[in-house]
């Protein structure tokens, strides 16, 4: 091998292993400029919505238990039937209280009778009464005229009034016995009442959403204990979304608001609502440290959303059971707007220019500097495609959806604004910096081969 080909070798290598330094460290093979995606700032249908989650629940949910304690004897019912206003749901067993009624019938009667016959003792005590007054009356003009003997007289009188007390006695008896009556009439109705509370009828038509006991089984009444919850009937025609919405979006929700609502058992299914109550009260949840605040949201379910999904010559008027996951958007705000991307909105605060003016002269009111620094305000940047760069433009902004923010001040229409990557919008980028635009799907091909 000659020198100059030793040479030739030597000088190559060097190259291959100052081109791999390079490469290594960054030098070469690194573009020089960021790489962006753009898109126009133009007018869109914005809808802000407020999210929360919660379950499923009809209008109308009557919880049934029985008043009287005792033996389920009938229950002609199943869980998931349809069930009328007034049908037969269960019977307790009626033999005791079918007891009492009867007892309470006879003393009806017993008491009845004994009306009668003080009717009938006061008739005849206003005879006697009648015959002692008119004894009396001949008694007292005899004696006037000195016919009749004072013994006599004073028999006449005392025999007028006792009939007078007789009489005044038996109307008294008269009268407690009529109201023995309306007494025993009382307890009657009371007996009958309690007697009918053995059959528990539908106060609702619904569906039983659920059965608590078999036949057979022995329920507590409720009349002086909490009872034994028997089923519950839901009124399916009439559905809600419950949800807790948190205290810093609550202001934002009124009644009439639209709605959009996701069922988890419904997947890939949308249904509409509209907000019908907000609660006034607030859920607190959580320890003093960790408190969430929240206020209950009932949205209304349209019945016409779901309406495909009820089958043909069902009874069932819904598709849904109580107690369903649902997620609820609630529409709050609609506006069509010049807007851009969410994520090409960047905040940036002061402080790093009040810090290189501070290097060349630090300010006197120190009071003034704080207030500065703590500013901070909303920019985009707006790509230039003559000089390829960016500028870095102050913007106000307003509502917002899941994909577009609206702004209010600080663009016109029609500008290009960088809306990829974040982290360049929200870190690298700077006014006048030069960059190189590239399609939105290059730059995530980009950004996933790096990871």
């Amino acid at each position: 091998m000659g020198k100059t080909t030793k040479y030739i070798l030597i000088t190559l290598g060097a190259l291959v292993v100052l081109l791999v330094i390079l490469k290594a460290t960054g030098v070469i093979g690194k573009p020089s400029k960021t790489q962006v995606a753009t898109e126009k700032a133009d007018k869109r249908d914005i809808i802000e919505t407020v999210s929360a989650s919660g379950k499923i629940k009809p209008e109308i949910e009557v919880k049934i238990s029985s008043e009287v304690s005792g033996e389920i004897v009938e229950l002609p019912i199943k869980e998931g039937d349809i069930v009328k206003k007034g049908q037969l749901l269960c019977k307790v067993r009626p033999d005791i209280l079918k007891s009492g009624y009867e007892r309470a019938i006879a003393s009806y009667n017993t008491q009845k009778a004994s009306v009668g016959n003080a009717a009938q003792m006061f008739e005849q005590s206003k005879a006697n009464f009648a015959n002692s007054e008119a004894k009396y009356k001949r008694s007292k003009e005899l004696y006037s005229k000195k016919v009749l003997s004072a013994a006599e007289f004073d028999a006449a009188t005392a025999d007028y009034q006792s009939a007078k007390a007789a009489l005044e006695a038996a109307r008294q008896n008269q009268i407690g016995s009529n109201y023995g009556l309306a007494q025993s009439s009382a307890s009657v109705k009371e007996a009958s009442d309690n007697l009918a509370k053995t059959s528990i009828y539908s106060p609702v038509d619904g569906v039983v959403s659920k059965l608590s006991v078999e036949k057979g089984e022995r329920v507590l009444g409720t009349v002086q204990n909490v009872g034994t919850e028997i089923m519950t009937i839901s009124d399916l025609s009439a559905l809600d979304v419950n949800v807790d919405v948190n205290e810093n979006d609550i202001n934002r929700v009124l009644l009439g608001d639209s709605a959009v609502i996701e069922v988890d058992a419904f997947l890939g299914k949308k249904f509409k609502g509209v907000v019908r109550e907000i609660g006034s009260s607030a859920n607190v949840v959580g320890t003093n440290a960790d408190q969430v605040t929240n206020f209950t949201v009932k949205v209304r379910v349209v019945p016409a959303s779901y309406a495909n999904l009820v089958a043909a010559g069902s009874k069932n008027p819904s598709p849904f059971k109580p107690g369903l996951s649902a997620t609820v958007d609630i529409q709050t705000n609609h506006t069509t707007a010049l807007s851009v991307p969410i994520q090409s909105v960047t905040t940036r605060g002061l402080k790093k220019d009040e810090d290189k003016k501070a290097d060349v002269a630090p300010p006197k009111d120190d009071s003034k500097t704080k207030k500065t620094t703590d500013a901070v305000k909303e920019y985009v940047f707006v790509y230039d495609a003559k000089t390829t760069t960016v500028k870095q433009v102050e913007v106000t902004t307003g509502i917002q959806n899941d994909t577009y923010i609206q702004i209010l001040s600080g663009l016109k229409g029609g500008e290009e604004v960088v809306s990829g990557p974040y982290s360049a919008i929200s870190k690298t980028l700077n006014d006048k910096m030069q960059v190189e635009k590239v399609d939105k799907s290059k730059l995530f091909t980009a950004d996933s081969s790096k990871k």
